[in-house]
């Protein structure tokens, strides 16, 4: 089966140079986005589609992140004083007011048809070369890819649009999710025998892979019964409906993919932090990600870092945070009695022994790494969730960071950089004056615990990362794996998955690489609660919402809602200019 779009705008040229492939140099094409239109060589059409991932699809916060993360109970992006108020877009995806003309969800929605227009114009450049030297393997890859963006739009937005190109008739129709999950599912599975195993043929986790189908497939599997009843007012989903090919249902085949990938050769990071740090390209977690090499040929994106981070908090002279996101409420205190587990916060320890403790009891750290392009003096933060008073390096007032007589970088503690009589305090509760708005006034904005899981990358300045970001991690395969079982009525087995990522990350050397602990008993809430230890900001947890029945739910700085928020609007922009096209029910 093959899925085709008809782009929206007139015409639209993009200049791209993306050394996608490790087998290839790619030269710079200029790829027409009207599908029908004179197509580019294969690698490079290929190289477009990849490279839509990258270019801020699934790496700015604005885009598949802050529609994932911004509405749930971990996440959130207020106005902050005089900051982040941007129209209210960002503050109406926490209160679920976003409407048909919210620009943080029409920038996603024109971002994901971006890469479904690629990638249908790489299948188009196959086509039209059918002698191409990698031709069947292109060819499953780009449908494997074509798949992951139609699910993740269909996931969002309920619908995608379809139209067959090379048909003289065509009709532009629009893909809806309830009847076309099974189609994405049949799709995939039947690309498998064409698809290479990672590693083999060249490929990298950054390339769709037999491994990137078995994650794609479980993660469909596990939401096929929420696409099937999308708006099911008491989130009573069928979760063990026969699959697709009538060989047991959606639960064993998620059971049944997921093994592939554990039995396979991907490992558990020890240090769960490796996973989002500079050096995780070669992880062995990553199964299918966007891949962010800074070779100065395309866009990489540093913002699951710098939203989080204070403006105060430097990692080097040149670089800051925005102080931007934080955690909510009723994230932070499920991790109650769970504050040694290896995934909440790991310190740093530098080379001569000291460990920076965050706590005002660090005076100083050696100075002994440098920013790659400018040679600026490099401060390491610890990782994981930031709470309380927060110390750092300050600058100066020349350029650089004050530092002791003996040369070494002084730690002191930091206030708010546009409100510098109030100190950095990072709080969980966040109080808002209205509890049903997102607001913080100038003197409120140091409050919201931080998320350091993702390490901010100095190297190429504020808005740039070499951090590559899993789209299917091995982390994630064993949560799928866990819900699966336990949906099956095997608690015992679903236990022993949630145990296995308890125990198999270890704490840092301050505590003696200490493994975390296992629990004793697995019940709804904490599987839900586990499963958000493992998979937190990582463009999860609404999915994971939806299937447990919390989405709907009031929580910080939102009130009950109705089931048809579960997806967002169609925008009104492309309502407007598209014959055919229904806006989703509610809106």
């Amino acid at each position: 089966m093959k899925f085709y779009i008809k782009t929206y705008q007139t015409l639209i040229l993009i200049s791209l140079s993306f050394a996608i492939f490790s087998c290839t140099d790619l030269e710079e094409e200029v790829i027409d986005e009207v599908i029908g239109g004179e197509s580019s060589n294969p690698e490079s059409a290929m190289a477009a589609a990849y490279g839509q991932l990258a270019e801020r699809t699934f790496t700015d916060h604005g885009n598949v992140f802050g529609l994932q993360e911004y509405p749930t109970d971990e996440c959130m992006l207020p106005t902050r004083g005089s900051d982040w108020g941007d129209g209210g877009k960002w503050r109406a995806l926490t209160e679920f007011t976003w409407g048909t003309n919210n620009d943080a969800v029409s920038t996603t929605w024109n971002s994901l048809n971006s890469g479904i227009t690629k990638t249908l114009t790489a299948i188009e450049s196959l086509e039209n070369n059918p002698d191409y030297e990698n031709y069947d393997l292109f060819m499953a890859e780009s449908r494997g890819l074509l798949a992951f963006y139609i699910y993740t739009t269909l996931d969002l937005f309920n619908q995608a649009p379809y139209r067959d190109p090379f048909s003289d008739d065509a009709v532009l129709t629009f893909l809806q999710a309830d009847t076309e999950i099974d189609n994405l599912i049949t799709e995939v599975e039947s690309i498998i025998p064409s698809l290479a195993n990672l590693g083999e043929e060249r490929t990298y986790n950054g390339r769709f892979t037999k491994q990137a189908a078995y994650a794609l497939l479980a993660d469909m599997y596990l939401n096929r019964a929420v696409f099937k009843d999308r708006y099911n007012t008491s989130s009573n989903f069928n979760f063990n409906e026969a699959a697709v090919d009538n060989d047991g249902n959606d639960m064993d085949k998620v059971i049944y993919y997921t093994s592939l990938l554990i039995n396979g050769s991907f490992s558990l990071e020890s240090n769960y932090f490796d996973n989002f740090s500079m050096n995780n390209t070669a992880g062995s977690e990553m199964i299918f990600a966007v891949a962010q090499e800074n070779d100065n040929i395309r866009n990489s994106d540093n913002d699951f870092a710098y939203m989080s981070t204070g403006r105060s908090q430097k990692p080097t002279p040149d670089n800051r945070g925005t102080n931007a996101s934080n955690v909510e409420p009723e994230f932070y205190y499920t991790w109650e009695g769970n504050h040694d587990d290896p995934r909440f916060h790991r310190y740093y320890q530098y080379s001569d022994g000291t460990w920076f403790m965050n706590d005002g009891t660090t005076g100083s750290v050696p100075a002994e790494d440098v920013r790659q392009d400018t040679g600026s003096l490099w401060f390491h933060f610890n990782r994981g969730l930031q709470v309380g008073q927060q110390y750092g390096p300050t600058l100066d007032g020349e350029g650089g960071f004050d530092m002791t007589s003996d040369g070494r970088i002084a730690i002191s503690q930091l206030y708010m950089e546009k409100q510098t009589t109030i100190p950095m305090d990072f709080t969980p509760e966040l109080d808002f004056d209205n509890e049903l708005e997102a607001v913080f006034s100038q003197d409120q904005i140091n409050r919201g615990v931080r998320n350091f899981k993702w390490e901010f990358d100095p190297n190429y300045g504020n808005g740039t990362s070499a951090v590559d970001v899993p789209l299917y991690r091995l982390g994630g395969i064993y949560c799928m794996r866990a819900e699966a079982y336990f949906r099956n009525g095997n608690n015992a087995a679903a236990l022993a998955d949630i145990n296995i990522l308890r125990t198999s990350r270890t704490r840092e050397a301050l505590f003696n690489n200490a493994p975390g602990t296992a629990i004793s008993y697995l019940d709804e809430e904490i599987l839900y609660n586990e499963i958000g230890f493992e998979m937190y900001w990582e463009m999860y947890r609404r999915k994971q919402m939806i299937r447990f029945g919390t989405f709907d739910r009031a929580y910080t700085a939102k009130p009950v809602t109705q089931p048809y928020l579960r997806v967002y609007a169609i925008p009104q922009e492309t309502i407007d200019v598209t014959e055919g096209i229904t806006q989703n029910i509610g809106y």
